[in-house]
């Protein structure tokens, strides 16, 4: 026994030791500030690449015990698809998510109104606003067609009425706001427009209210576009906080009651870290690729790749990178709402000009290409948002440069038709030359033409040494007159 004793009071020294000196550092660990994570959308449009970003934000926020996330936000809008997927994923996100519209001079537009309001704390810089929340349409496709977008917003609309405890005054409210969206909405000369423009009323006006906030005037920046400033919106109730930068943000954060996955959150932000999660690579890459001017450049630059390789075969390089272009193109296209009818002018547009490169008609098919990839540039993307076209600098840029290159190819062709022609056969009509031997209507000679000597033959006499045009090609032998 006392040799075990001697062999056990040594290890429980050491376990006694290890435990004391863990304590101290998982109470300190315990006791450190949380960290506020920060995501910025400065000036990117809302697309499937923003949406990715919030969503992977708001689980990175969570799974790392963080007291808060705040979206930096300055957009001037984007799809209504990817919105309704950011707008899901906040409302069911398990950490408080904190809409902040800065720095100053931003604005939340479109899509911005719909993240701003299902968010659990709004706020603004001071000189920034928010409003003019139009929807927006989705790769040109209508309710019914191919998708089921339209089905599962209403489903979404009903998750958020079903969640809500309605009181008399819920009611009376919402008796109100009804009556006013039925006054603002104007009735559409097209029937499916204004079946999105209902749904999309319906959609803001359930967060407003699932979010406690002024859904009337929810209702007015979809149905007429209104756009308020922040001193506006924190006295409408759109806001809660107008803050001049994070840390202000952060102390007017702190004990606020929140309702974050049906449980009653106080924050705790004073004091906490700030860190920035950033877009990854590939996210910077493919969000500068759902900018559809960027799009349309890039396929523009693919058919020139492409055609360059058809008219020059066997280079490689042009082709494998309009190859490259094209793909990028068509990728960008599958995320913006695009028109395919204008796609098909476009596509028209190309053929055209290929068929001039290889059958000239004298510009007539060059005209008509010109003509197609201008309209088709303008109606690519369907879209009421000018956000979510090609800008107009990008369509005459690329219009007047293919009219460019086209004219002078063109000219250069009607150059060679009308040049006369130096070499072969035909570049001995109209030559003339040194006559070597004496020439008469019965005694053929021999001439010097070109660097060659030529037997020839002449209905008059020409003495050597005189100079002769030739004026027919009669097998080997030329038809020459005095010059």
């Amino acid at each position: 026994m006392p040799a075990r004793a001697h062999i056990l009071f040594p290890l429980f020294l050491l376990f006694f030791g290890i435990s004391f000196c863990l304590f101290p550092l998982q109470s300190a660990r315990a006791d450190a500030p949380r960290a506020a994570y920060i995501i910025e959308l400065n000036g990117d449009t809302i697309n499937p690449v923003t949406a990715e970003y919030i969503a992977a934000s708001i689980d990175k926020a969570h799974k790392e015990n963080a007291v808060c996330l705040i979206i930096k936000l300055d957009t001037p809008g984007g799809l209504l698809d990817s919105t309704r997927l950011i707008v899901k994923k906040m409302l069911t996100s398990p950490v408080p998510v904190v809409v902040y519209i800065a720095p100053s001079g931003s604005h939340a537009g479109s899509a911005g109104v719909f993240i701003t309001y299902a968010s659990h704390v709004a706020a603004m810089a001071p000189s920034t606003n928010i409003g003019a929340a139009h929807p927006v349409q989705m790769g040109g496709e209508k309710p019914g067609k191919k998708s089921s977008e339209w089905g599962e917003l209403r489903e979404l609309i009903k998750e958020l009425k079903g969640d809500q405890k309605v009181t008399p005054a819920d009611k009376k409210d919402s008796a109100k706001n009804d009556k006013t969206a039925k006054e603002e909405i104007v009735p559409d000369e097209d029937p499916m427009g204004s079946k999105i423009l209902q749904d999309t009323t319906a959609f803001i006006r359930a967060i407003a209210t699932k979010k406690k906030r002024n859904a009337e005037w929810a209702v007015e920046s979809v149905t007429k576009s209104l756009s308020i400033t922040d001193q506006e919106a924190l006295a409408k109730g759109v806001v809660e906080i107008v803050a001049v930068d994070e840390q202000n943000l952060l102390e007017q954060l702190d004990g606020r009651t929140v309702e974050v996955a049906g449980k009653i959150v106080t924050l705790q932000t004073k004091g906490a870290l700030i860190e920035h999660i950033a877009m990854d690579a590939r996210q910077q890459f493919f969000n500068v690729l759902a900018n559809p001017s960027i799009a349309y450049i890039l396929m523009v630059l693919g058919f020139y790749g492409l055609l360059y390789e058809i008219t020059h075969p066997g280079f490689g390089v042009p082709g494998v990178l309009g190859g490259i272009f094209m793909v990028l193109a068509f990728y960008s296209m599958q995320t913006l709402p695009t028109n395919y009818a204008g796609l098909a002018l476009l596509i028209f547009g190309l053929v055209l000009l290929i068929t001039e490169a290889f059958t000239p008609a004298f510009g007539l098919l060059a005209l008509g290409g010109v003509v197609c990839l201008a309209l088709g540039s303008m109606l690519l993307f369907e879209s009421a948002d000018p956000i979510m076209r090609v800008s107009k600098a990008a369509v005459l840029a690329t219009s007047l440069t293919t009219a460019g290159i086209t004219l002078f190819l063109l000219r250069s062709v009607l150059r060679a038709h009308r040049s006369k022609v130096l070499g072969g056969k035909e570049g001995l009509i109209g030559a003339v030359g040194t006559a070597e031997t004496p020439l008469a209507p019965r005694r053929p000679g021999q001439v010097f033409v070109h660097g060659e000597t030529w037997n020839a033959q002449s209905d008059e006499e020409i003495n050597k040494g005189e100079e002769v045009v030739v004026l027919e090609i009669l097998g080997l032998t030329l038809k020459v007159k005095q010059k």
